[in-house]
């Protein structure tokens, strides 16, 4: 019997409580007219997972199969199923209720969500052995990746590509500086890969000296401790002289990275903020008002952002990092090994499950 993989309720307060996980068996399910059956190999955590297990993620499923990134094979097509995808390995979208439109998702939101716990698609989600979804819900996957790899980009690199190339207001090109703050993150890693492939001078912060060292190790031109008080002044002395200022910055942190980079920003420079990790709210200050500075908020992005950026991926040959493997639906204590790990902030790069015991698992 085919296993997926969901939270289990517990009674605790937002913040306090730590679902468990739990492992069910179910039927193999067969695809409908339009729908596509996908065998899933590899999926990967984001910190959604961990805020849903803490209870403070709306709209939880203790139905729905946890996680939203994954690579699989489609085994079986439904009737009117127009495209040859059997036997095609691919990526899942993972999201849904948000098709092309460059503002954000079209009726506002209201159906909007993210796959795997959600109670608005109770049927989708990628801790599972088998998924059937509509033929849009599937992205050949590039094929330089491996199957760890490609569940390790969806979710972050669609985050990270709407950040960047939408959203910077065309800064995202060959000879700009950028900042990307938070680096050893997947969006962050994600942003740096391809703000090196197009080009971009691109700095990073960390608290850890060896994230630093191994973001220069991908491209990187330099970086600074965010816990030390003048990072920012830092951060002014290493850029070019030729352009001694930031163009835009890539941030999922929020907290005081207006203050702090409104001093090496360009006038009418960027802050693209795609997560509030510090706290839920933010300080807008005089100076950047007077320096024409933009603050832009980003999240996710549509299914047309998430084909441009698959079709990045493969392209450039961009391999998304992966921190660490275990292999199984049924490893629990593995799995929460993976969770330990985000908790204590010790990744560098993604968090996979490797379903399919017999993929290969990547060198790290």
């Amino acid at each position: 019997m085919p296993y997926y993989l969901t939270v289990k309720k517990t009674e605790g307060k937002p913040g306090q409580v730590y679902y468990p996980l739990q492992l069910n068996e179910t039927t193999k399910p067969t695809p409908g007219p339009g729908q596509v059956l996908v065998k899933l190999s590899a999926a990967a955590l984001n910190h959604r997972d961990l805020f849903i297990r803490q209870h403070l993620y709306p709209g939880i499923s203790f139905k729905a199969p946890l996680l939203a990134d994954g690579y699989g094979v489609v085994v079986e097509t439904g009737p009117g199923v127009s495209s040859p995808l059997k036997g095609k390995a691919v990526l899942l979208t993972p999201s849904r209720g948000w098709e092309s439109d460059p503002d954000g998702p079209e009726d506002g939101g209201r159906r909007h969500s993210v796959v795997g716990a959600s109670v608005l698609y109770e049927d989708a989600g990628t801790a599972a052995e088998y998924v059937v979804v509509d033929e849009g819900e599937v992205v050949p996957a590039p094929e330089h990746l491996r199957p760890a790899e490609g569940a390790a980009l969806p979710l972050v690199g669609l985050t990270a590509w709407r950040a960047l190339v939408v959203k910077t207001g065309g800064n995202a090109v060959a000879g700009r500086n950028i900042l990307v703050t938070g680096i050893g993150g997947g969006v962050a890693l994600q942003a740096l890969q391809f703000a090196v492939a197009l080009g971009c001078n691109v700095w990073v912060t960390s608290g850890d000296e060896g994230k630093i060292a191994r973001a220069r190790e991908m491209g990187a031109r330099g970086g600074v401790v965010y816990k030390e008080g003048d990072w920012d002044r830092k951060l002014a002395g290493m850029l070019p002289r030729d352009r001694p200022f930031l163009d835009a910055v890539v941030d999922g942190a929020g907290g005081d990275i207006v203050s702090r980079a409104v001093r090496v920003l360009k006038a009418g420079g960027v802050i693209v903020c795609y997560g509030m990790t510090v706290g839920p709210k933010m300080d807008w200050v005089v100076q950047a008002m007077l320096k024409n500075v933009e603050l832009r908020g980003s999240t996710m992005g549509s299914k047309k952002e998430f084909r441009d950026m698959v079709a990045f991926v493969g392209e450039h040959k961009i391999r998304p990092v992966v921190s660490r493997c275990v292999r199984g639906l049924d490893n629990i204590e593995g799995i929460d090994g993976l969770f330990e790990d985000m908790k204590a902030g010790k990744q560098f790069g993604k968090l996979v499950v490797l379903i399919d015991k017999e993929v290969e698992s990547p060198k790290l």
